[in-house]
């Protein structure tokens, strides 16, 4: 019987280590480390995202320099409708091999998610290394589990906080572990684990519902950090229907009411931006924007303002009442004519511009200080 005749089964027994040929294997749809709720990514996509996230540009260079050093074995179960392996460990060397080994993918990745690869220049010798490669067949994705997690998540090469949240809320979903049995696996606090698998929930909530797709966001980068942290605080639970009380308890699928959905693709789509829509994202950094957005998200006035498209900055302002916009105003402005005046050995006296400014500013101070003196005196009971 010949290489080809032979099923997967018979290449590679269960929980042995053999070198297979590369065209045995495939890209692993459900891996943590890849953004969005799409199973069905092309291979196209995977690598493309494997590419922007994952350090792979160094791993190309490696293999142009060294050749593929088959070092540690990739973790494979068998895919039987293909015959073929996918790879639950190992995607990114994977897919660094598949793109010398196949000419046109560079260009199809181009074509497809407008991403150019630089690909170094490889020898003969060290293109032959990518021929076959070592593997290591386990029964089922829940047999590499406890392996991946303490590589990714407590080992060298650490995951980020979404694929981390990915592989936990899978795991959980098993029914097999606890979440403090994943916290204690993983190394993060009980807590957090909640509020991560929490937000996955959110995130295919909103997928399944059509209200918002992570394939949809403005910015290729994806910080999930944004939205775990926004469900911890008290005003975004309120916009959101979630109950004060939700990270006393373990997470449960569709966490949303069905009349808050809409609520959900807003909040979405103000933290992350829409492609679709064509509108940027008003959160641009996690502190201070993301406890921003919340404040103006309990203000009726900031709300509106957000609605129209206006800008996070006009929203919160918003939420501000007439003193205390008053005193930091008056603040500020001190401060910035204080530092004018340790600079006026600048001040030649050629500029007329300048000394209009000066003037206008002069005749608003004392339009403003005596209103605000004569409402001093009248609340005092003080004559002029």
């Amino acid at each position: 019987m010949t290489t080809a005749d032979q099923t997967i089964e018979t290449l590679i027994p269960l929980r042995e280590t053999r070198k297979i040929p590369v065209d045995k294997l495939v890209l692993d749809r459900d891996n943590p480390r890849l953004v969005g709720i799409d199973r069905k990514l092309s291979d196209e996509s995977i690598i493309a995202q494997l590419y922007r996230g994952e350090e792979l540009g160094e791993l190309l260079q490696s293999i142009a320099a060294n050749g593929y050093l088959d070092i540690e074995p990739l973790i494979v179960t068998v895919d039987e409708q293909l015959n073929r392996l996918i790879i639950l460990e190992g995607n990114r060397r994977f897919a660094a091999i598949r793109l010398y080994r196949e000419p046109d993918l560079v260009e199809r990745i181009f074509s497809t998610e407008r991403l150019r690869i630089s690909l170094p220049d490889i020898s003969r010798e060290h293109r032959d290394t990518l021929e076959e490669v070592s593997v290591y067949r386990v029964p089922d994705r829940e047999a590499a589990r406890s392996f991946i997690g303490f590589k990714h998540i407590n080992g060298a090469a650490k995951w980020d906080s979404y694929a981390k949240a990915r592989f936990a809320a899978d795991w959980f979903r098993t029914g097999n572990v606890t979440l403090e049995e994943i916290s204690e696996k993983i190394g993060d606090k009980h807590d957090t684990i909640k509020r991560m698998v929490t937000a996955i929930y959110v995130l295919e909530q909103a997928d399944r519902t059509n209200q918002f797709s992570l394939n949809d966001r403005k910015s290729p980068k994806f910080n999930f950090s944004h939205l775990y942290t926004a469900l911890s605080r008290t005003p975004y639970m309120n916009f959101l229907g979630l109950e004060t009380a939700w990270s006393r308890y373990d997470p449960q699928p569709d966490p949303i009411p069905v009349d808050k959905l809409d609520h959900l693709g807003e909040v979405l789509v103000w933290i992350y931006g829409s492609k679709e829509d064509d509108k940027e994202p008003v959160v641009q950094s996690q502190n201070p924007d993301i406890k921003r957005l919340g404040e103006a998200l309990a203000n009726a006035e900031g709300l509106h303002i957000l609605r129209a498209g206006r800008t996070l900055d006009e929203a919160h302002a918003s939420t501000h009442s007439a003193d205390e916009k008053l005193s930091s105003s008056l603040i500020k402005a001190r401060g910035m004519l204080r530092e004018a005046g340790n600079s006026l050995r600048g001040y030649d006296g050629r500029d007329q511009s300048l000394l209009n400014i000066a003037e206008d500013i002069s005749e608003t101070a004392q339009t403003i200080h005596s209103r605000m003196k004569k409402k001093y005196n009248d609340a005092m009971g003080k004559d002029e």
